[in-house]
């Protein structure tokens, strides 16, 4: 984990990015206390963010709904 002073990362904000791309995690600092961490992103689906709220989230089975057929538009 690398750790860069506020005044790098405002200097160097691209390569720091591309650093996080590629998987590494940067922690910024200002006055030696860590303000914030870059941290890759990693994908999820939103139904992850609400398992804590379901008892038995193993059992629940979520399925996106089928897409509806388009209605027909009137020629203009």
């Amino acid at each position: 984990m690398r750790r860069v002073q506020v005044v790098e990362a405002k200097a160097h904000f691209s390569s720091l990015l591309a650093e996080v791309e590629a998987g590494a995690t940067v922690v910024i600092t200002r006055h030696g206390k860590v303000v914030a961490r870059l941290v890759p992103d990693a994908p999820r689906m939103a139904s992850e963010l609400f398992e804590p709220c379901w008892p038995d989230a193993a059992e629940i089975d979520l399925v996106a709904p089928a897409d509806p057929a388009p209605e027909p538009v009137a020629g203009l």
